[in-house]
């Protein structure tokens, strides 16, 4: 897919290792050797958005039963490989200073999490992307993608993250 080109699930790959130091990073995969995807391009079109939400096998899914739900700890990495247009505002993922906690979960469910940030003085930072930049975020952190304007997609390359700190392996999938 890639020949001729450097590989961007490669790239992420090597940017978690050169983080990870002494533990193996490694596409994600069941007792039995059945892989996950590897990585997975996004393509997020006009008006196309995520409310406020967490993205957590265990905390959000409930999912207990999967080898990557051995890991304490979840984060998403981010490849923009492009952006949206510009004729609007620019594609921004914006991650709120609030790690999800079952306190969080009815704001989330009924749609009042803005509100509830307001009420409690939560911060957040707005991400803007540029084609190439790579970023790591973890994923209990509650995040959200504005509605994208303008007639060019945003393409992405993404990936899930799963790290203990008492674990030899980081386990990567989509």
């Amino acid at each position: 897919l890639f020949t001729g080109f450097d590989d961007p699930v490669q790239c992420m790959y090597n940017a978690l290792q050169q983080l990870a130091r002494e533990k193996t990073v490694k596409v994600a995969q069941e007792p039995d050797g059945r892989q996950y995807g590897p990585a997975i391009f996004r393509i997020h079109y006009d008006s196309h958005a995520y409310k406020p939400h967490i993205d957590h096998v265990t905390l959000r899914e409930r999912r207990f039963d999967y080898a990557v739900s051995r890991f304490e700890h979840q984060f998403a990495g981010i490849l923009c490989l492009q952006n949206a247009s510009q004729q609007g505002h620019a594609a921004q993922t914006i991650i709120h200073e609030c790690l999800w906690t079952e306190a969080i979960q009815p704001h989330i469910a009924n749609e009042t999490f803005h509100e509830y940030a307001a009420a409690n003085g939560l911060g957040s930072y707005k991400i803007a992307l540029a084609p190439g930049d790579l970023y790591f975020f973890n994923t209990r952190c509650i995040h959200e993608i504005p509605a994208i304007e303008g007639d060019d997609p945003r393409a992405v390359l993404a990936v899930f993250i799963g790290y203990s700190e008492d674990d030899d392996e980081i386990y990567v999938w989509s």
